[in-house]
């Protein structure tokens, strides 16, 4: 199953409420997760640009949109942003596809 990443920063009225009414983050994310057939892997906040982020595998990328879609239409998010991310195996499949693509592409350049 696919891998990815979400970066999730909240607003302030979420932070608020998360003050005032502390409840499992992680068993919010995880919930969300499983509704759409995947795993959580990893959920973590931080400090920066973003609150925090969490690894999932979610089975493709028309279930990562929903997940993007359904936690940012609940208004708690000022940014949410979801990419595939990719293991070892899959970074060597990748350097080979491009090894032959860039043998088929021209550059405007060229």
């Amino acid at each position: 199953m696919p891998a990815y990443i979400t970066f999730f920063s909240y607003t302030s009225a979420a932070a608020k409420a998360m003050i005032d009414r502390p409840t499992d983050r992680h068993a919010a994310a995880k919930s969300l997760v499983e509704s759409l057939g995947g795993k959580l892997e990893s959920f973590y906040w931080m400090s920066g640009r973003y609150d925090g982020f969490l690894i999932s595998q979610i089975p493709d990328g028309a279930a990562a949109a929903a997940l993007s879609a359904a936690a940012s239409s609940s208004g708690a998010f000022n940014d949410f942003e979801t990419h595939e991310i990719f293991d070892r195996d899959a970074q060597a499949q990748i350097l080979k596809s491009a090894k032959v693509a860039t043998t088929a592409y021209k550059a405007p350049t060229a």
